[in-house]
């Protein structure tokens, strides 16, 4: 008895939702994408404005309107067949077709509004019913009539999908009897009235017209929602979807060919049900009407679901994990309910108009984001985009295009809305923490771009030294080396700098190094600097070093300073030489760090420049140029603006009758380097090594390598100066000047 209970009980339970379900049924081409796209598209406006567009634009006019509008269409269901045939789509329909491509961010922010379009959308539907209902029986409670449709509807998307497609059969039945009704009337082959081949567009222009009758056109979402469910998306979305477009525009431009010769202009443009009144069995044509909005209702409320459970799986959503859920035969009835709220809230705000227009502008936005998934995927000619079905880069380019103008002729500023909201939302999503996502093709493009870059650079040959940025080329035996370092290459880097951190390996230590540098370059990257390891086994350091400097002449951003540590030991010094002197031969400039023992970093508030002024008989340009002290000048200026500490440029001059020369070479440097008034200036007469202590104390020290460095005058320094030193050489690609 209790097992009876037990197995009642769960019979009659109206949420049976399960965390794992059996396999949900598959539906072939003609049920789960031709029939619904198509019943969705012949809906309200083929019956009741495919007459008011003619008289308002004239046959011609009328085609011309009809045509353009499906031209758009087409091209969005060329690109959505590229895409289909490309990969076998998952769950979420267009949701699942931007996400793959262009990230779970814009996929998401252009899913989440397009859900409650859809969702927005059969209640729009319901209230169409409920017009042609009230047309038959007037004197029907509106509200009541919205309700009952709603309940029919929700109770078959309930049960599932396979029940509201075979409610869709007697639909289609009905929408074809109706199609005969019109076109078996005496109209069709015996009409006395001649047709007006341009409107005069009394009272609306012919954008005004293209915006009414557009709508119409954006039903093909409706099969393309259902691509989890179908036995094979890659052949069912692109036969039913473009099947369904091409039978729906052979149909409407027979129909404006109808109106044309059913009645004058001026009646057409004031009789909404001129379809139902010449008509040769007006109730068949009554009953199409209530069938196509009834129909079009139900394919809402089944597609939007879909696109809710596939942006929760995706953590799109807040409570996504519960919203993913399905029940025991397959079907999102925990979206469904979501769903049946929004239609619900919005039958009972009894008026749509409003908002009408910005749920078919969040249509358009998707469409032109899956012609732009076309565009960018074709354009980069990555391997993965391999399409059976291929389509002319012009088709999505004009895909996107028709979009944007529909948007603009529909509603400007509503459009500028709905961008806004798209927009909120992808910020919104970027916002997130980031959890491992599939692939998309973003990188691919960031890469493309890269490449084409690359290209123009080549192709132009030029050295700009008014784009120079440092490029570091940091050695590192140790991961804790750098820990120290880390804040001054950070600074000395931002913003647009790069970092190529080179592991030298001479032990058996390689997994560990490179592990330490894997968390290092993710510390950088923290920050918005753009990051790269390598690692190399080598026996002797300067082996390592030097050969990474040779490899890396041909990169793309091949290293111009190489970031070097002062030895502890003399011998160490020895193999740094040959180092020094290559660096030289491939003009890199060397960028040597003396921290001292015991000041570090110091207080970070004083950076002292030392220049050594040329006093030949030279023009001053010439003499700057002499100075080998670019790349001193450029990084003690980007130090002390990160540090925002007081910089000071101290110069020694060997006698006193060089001051004025000194002076003026201090002061054309400071204007023709745009260094900052607040800088100090200070002369000094002497030797370098006893005029040390006569500057201010600084906390690092910009100072000149020499030709050939020597270690004891290197070690004397760090010494004397009681701060960290950075002894500078230039490669000759920046300048100072620039």
């Amino acid at each position: 008895m209790p097992w009876k209970i037990k197995k009642t009980l769960k019979f009659i339970n109206p949420f049976p939702f399960n965390t794992a379900p059996s396999p949900r049924k598959k539906y072939n081409t003609f049920e789960g994408v031709f029939k619904p796209t198509l019943l969705t598209i012949l809906g309200a406006i083929m019956y009741l404005r495919i007459g008011w567009v003619v008289g308002n634009a004239g046959l011609w006019g009328g085609l011309t309107i009809v045509l353009l509008s499906v031209s758009i269409t087409v091209a969005t269901g060329l690109s959505i067949a590229s895409i289909a045939t490309n990969t076998r789509m998952g769950e979420g329909g267009p949701y699942a077709m931007i996400s793959k491509s262009l990230g779970l961010e814009i996929g998401g922010s252009v899913g989440v509004p397009l859900f409650v379009s859809q969702a927005l959308a059969a209640a729009m539907y319901i209230f169409g019913f409920r017009e042609g209902w009230l047309f038959l029986f007037p004197e029907h409670s509106p509200l009541v009539i919205d309700f009952t449709i709603f309940s029919i509807i929700f109770i078959i998307a309930y049960i599932s999908a396979g029940f509201a497609f075979r409610v869709q059969y007697l639909v289609l039945i009905l929408i074809i009897l109706s199609l005969i009704s019109i076109f078996s009337s005496s109209l069709t082959w015996h009409s006395n009235q001649t047709w007006q081949d341009w409107g005069d567009f009394p009272n609306i222009n012919f954008w005004g017209v293209f915006a009414v009758f557009f709508p119409a056109t954006t039903g093909i979402m409706s099969g393309v929602n259902m691509s989890g469910e179908l036995e094979n998306s890659r052949k069912n979305i692109p036969i039913g979807t473009l099947s369904a477009i091409a039978l729906s525009t052979i149909i409407y431009v027979i129909l404006c060919w109808w109106v044309a010769r059913a009645a004058p202009p001026q009646e057409l443009i004031n009789n909404y049900t001129i379809l139902v009144e010449k008509a040769r069995w007006q109730p068949l044509v009554l009953m199409g009407l209530l069938a196509a909005t009834f129909s079009a209702s139900l394919s809402s409320l089944v597609g939007a679901p879909r696109i809710l459970t596939a942006l929760a799986k995706d953590g799109v959503i807040p409570w996504g994990q519960g919203l993913a859920k399905l029940s025991k035969n397959g079907e999102p009835r925990r979206a469904l309910l979501v769903s049946a709220g929004i239609v619900l809230l919005a039958l009972l705000l009894r008026d749509l108009n409003a908002i009408a227009p910005l749920i078919t502008l969040f249509f358009l936005l998707t469409y032109a984001t899956i012609n732009l998934v076309v565009l960018v995927e074709s354009s980069l000619g990555l391997m993965n985009f391999r399409p059976t079905f291929k389509v002319p880069i012009i088709v999505p380019l004009y895909g996107i295009l028709g979009c944007i103008l529909a948007m603009l002729v529909i509603r400007p500023f509503l459009s500028l809305v709905a961008i806004a909201i798209v927009l909120a939302i992808y910020l919104r999503l970027v916002s997130l923490p980031k959890a491992k996502r599939p692939a998309d093709v973003r990188s691919g493009i960031f890469t493309a771009i890269a490449q084409w870059s690359a290209m123009k650079v080549i192709q132009l040959d030029l050295t700009n030294v008014r784009a120079w940025k440092p490029t570091f080329l940091v050695p590192i035996e140790d991961g804790s080396q750098l820990l120290g370092e880390f804040r001054l290459l950070l600074d000395l880097s931002q913003p647009e700098g790069f970092l190529q951190l080179l592991g030298i390996v001479t032990n058996n230590q390689g997994e560990t190094l490179s592990l330490q540098l894997r968390e290092l370059a993710r510390s950088f990257r923290h920050h918005k600097l753009l990051t790269t390891i390598s690692v190399m086994k080598v026996k002797l350091e300067s082996e390592g070093i030097i050969t990474a400097l040779q490899a890396l002449q041909s990169a793309f951003f091949r290293p111009n300073i190489l970031f070097l540590r002062f030895p502890d030991q003399a011998s160490d010094w020895e193999q740094l030489l040959p180092v020094f002197n290559e660096a030289k031969q491939l003009e890199v400039g060397v960028m040597l760090l003396g921290l001292h023992p015991n000041a570090g970093l110091g207080r970070m508030e004083v950076i002292n420049l030392w220049i050594r002024p040329q006093l030949e008989d030279l023009p001053m340009i010439e003499r700057l140029e002499k100075g080998n002290t670019d790349l001193a000048i450029l990084m003690a200026l980007r130090l002390s603006k990160a540090w925002k500490a007081q910089l000071n440029i101290i110069s020694v001059i060997p006698q006193e009758e060089d001051r004025k020369e000194a002076e003026n070479y201090i002061n054309s440097l400071r204007d023709l380097c745009r260094i900052p008034t607040t800088a100090n200036s200070l002369i000094i007469v002497g030797e370098f090594p006893n005029c040390i202590g006569k500057t201010p104390q600084g906390d690092m020290d910009f100072i000149g390598l020499q030709s050939v460095p020597d270690f004891n005058f290197v070690h004397k320094t760090i010494h004397m100066t009681g701060s960290s030193c950075l002894f500078m050489s230039d490669s000759g690609s920046e300048s100072a000047l620039a």
